[in-house]
């Protein structure tokens, strides 16, 4: 029997985990309302009630162990919400450079554009292709790009450490196809010219990018004459004038790219299906919104399981914290918990008690979690490493209300599980046993 008993506490177990990661927030609130009808109008519900109303109110009494649980979730959380922040930040970052009316067209089978090389025909045929939207002088919005990687010295580094920038050769009509990026600094580069603006994410991770100063980019001496602000991943590139960076790293008049304004968002669908069934070329065409949303999956998928991992090892810890604090709390009111049953109260309200109690320690730590985590990391900058298909990207962690409730979610989980088995022990202790415990 007790062995079916046990059997039935980690099925249980398992669906709550199961139902409870997939849970959204108006359904916990749905289920926080359907306890609260149940303690409200049913006589066992009023007597889980009464026993959660004693526990609480001996709470100060037992506040050093009870700190325990909620020190414990708060680590697990606030560690949890900010790892999760940096992956959701840098997912932000490459969406946001993206936009649904404008394309950007790579050679086929390209996974990004510094693997893409698109030849001199392609780019003078791409830009020809029926649905994108022209200037007042009739001239396509495209912009042929090369983009390569450059190495250049970290600011405020104390060694000779040198970090990788990605370099963006672009033409007069990168303005309008990008019109989110403004000069905030300085001026533009003059077209022929080695000249560079900088962008501002850029600007704080590498020594030397101020306007006016000189750097060595490849075999050739660059002048940095303005920085620019995009709040993208544009933000993280120096760019210049795309003939003179193709002339410098010797890529001749290929281009890596051709980013495009749609005249008719709508309408992409036939865009893409003019140019890749176009037998004069091979090419692959998204949105960028689209391409920049891939770029961002693998590294946020990586920072996403590395923080699931870190927290779960920690919410383990903070489990067994919670199972010996309810515990010994159990045993410490032991007799109480028999004098109520002894009068007439079900085991029932005895295991809805103490769980509503470890519960509601798991609620505060899980919210001094994540407004600390909220406090401490939302806005922070930080960078990638000098790797992956875009190079190393500026970005701020962002502290979304989903990543909250994530905390909120774990805090609660730890707590169910934490005050489960002491709470079952409680309601299966023979009355005559616990009455006679000290």
């Amino acid at each position: 029997m007790r062995f079916l008993i046990n059997l039935g506490l980690l099925v249980l177990l398992a669906a709550f985990i199961a139902v409870w990661i997939v849970l959204p927030w108006w359904g916990a609130v749905v289920l926080a309302v359907a306890v609260a009808v149940w303690m409200l109008f049913t006589r066992r519900g009023r007597q889980a009630a009464s026993v959660t109303a004693v526990g609480i109110s001996t709470l100060r009494q037992r506040l050093g162990s009870a700190s325990v649980i909620v020190i414990g979730i708060a680590g697990v959380v606030g560690v949890l919400v900010a790892l999760l922040a940096m992956g959701e930040g840098y997912s932000q970052t490459l969406r946001k450079t993206g936009s649904n009316d404008t394309a950007i067209v790579m050679r086929g089978s390209s996974a990004s554009e510094v693997m893409s090389v698109l030849d001199h025909d392609s780019v003078v045929l791409i830009p020809q292709a029926e649905g994108i939207a022209q200037d007042a002088k009739g001239k396509p919005l495209a912009s042929p790009e090369i983009v390569v990687a450059a190495n250049l010295p970290i600011k405020g580094s104390t060694t000779d450490d040198e970090g990788s920038v990605q370099l963006r050769g672009v033409g007069e009509q990168v303005w309008a196809v990008r019109p989110e990026v403004k000069i905030i600094q300085g001026r533009n580069f003059k077209p022929g010219m080695r000249e560079l603006i900088v962008g501002k994410g850029a600007a704080k991770q590498f020594a030397g990018m101020i306007p006016g100063h000189e750097i060595r980019l490849g075999s050739q001496v660059w002048t940095v004459v303005g920085v620019f602000a995009a709040d993208n991943a544009m933000d993280s590139e120096l760019w210049g004038d795309a003939s003179v960076v193709a002339d410098t790293y010797r890529r001749g008049s290929s281009r890596a790219s051709v980013t495009v304004k749609l005249a008719d968002p709508s309408k992409f669908a036939a865009f893409k299906s003019s140019l890749e069934g176009n037998p004069q070329l091979k090419v692959d065409v998204d949105t960028t919104l689209d391409y920049f949303s891939k770029q961002s999956e693998g590294t946020a998928k990586v920072i996403r399981w590395m923080g699931i991992t870190v927290g779960l090892i920690m919410a383990i810890g903070a489990m067994f914290g919670a199972l010996n604090t309810m515990f010994a709390a159990v045993a410490a009111r032991a007799r109480e918990i028999a004098t109520l049953r002894a009068i007439g109260f079900r085991g029932l309200p005895v295991v809805v008690a103490i769980m509503l109690e470890t519960m509601l320690l798991a609620l505060i730590g899980g919210i001094i979690g994540g407004v600390l985590a909220w406090a401490i990391f939302n806005g922070y900058s930080a960078s990638t490493l000098a790797a992956g298909t875009v190079g190393q990207l500026s970005f701020e962690l962002k502290v979304t209300g989903a990543l909250l409730w994530t905390g909120i979610k774990w805090a609660l989980a730890i707590g169910f599980i934490g005050g489960l088995f002491p709470a079952v022990r409680a309601a299966r202790l023979p009355v005559t046993t616990a009455l006679r415990e000290l």
